[in-house]
């Protein structure tokens, strides 16, 4: 049973980073779909120096959230990353968490290359981050969007899914 929506330290008014993990792994193929929990392990590892340093622009710490669906469900957390396992859609749990964690004067991000997830958070005041924001990509804290094509063979999915 999924526990209730709880953001745990680095306390309430750090800013949350919420990641969209299905399609953060989803964003590179790099063989994630041979093993999607072990890509979502790696990934949550990857996200442990992020919530200690921040991102830049965005110093630490930061409360980091990744969200996991499908055959990711029952990663668990390390310290630093919360693991949130979605039950249904990954995507209607992280509307979830950034509604419950919606505060004034808290700043709330959500990493996604998916439109229609950033459009449903953006209505709630969180800042949408593209993949290679995490990723390690180039263009950094400002990634728009980064590279959401390639869903795993053949690269034709509009969204890459770890499920």
């Amino acid at each position: 049973m999924e526990q209730p929506v709880e953001i745990l330290p680095p306390g309430p008014s750090a800013p949350l980073l919420v990641v969209d993990g299905a399609n953060v792994v989803g964003s590179v193929p790099d063989g994630w779909w041979r093993d999607r929990r072990g890509a979502a392990e790696r990934l949550r590892d990857a996200l442990v120096p992020v919530a200690a340093d921040g991102l830049p622009g965005l110093p630490g710490p930061l409360a980091v959230v990744l969200v996991v669906e499908g055959a990711a469900r029952g990663v668990e957390g390390v310290p630093g990353v919360r693991v949130v396992s979605a039950p249904g859609s990954g995507d209607d749990r992280i509307v979830e968490l950034v509604a419950a964690e919606a505060a004034p004067g808290r700043r709330l991000l959500v990493v996604t290359a998916d439109r229609g997830l950033r459009a449903r958070v953006t209505a709630l005041g969180a800042e949408p981050l593209g993949p290679r924001t995490v990723r390690g990509g180039a263009s950094g804290a400002g990634d728009p969007g980064g590279a959401s094509g390639a869903s795993g063979p053949g690269g034709s999915g509009r969204r890459g899914r770890a499920d």
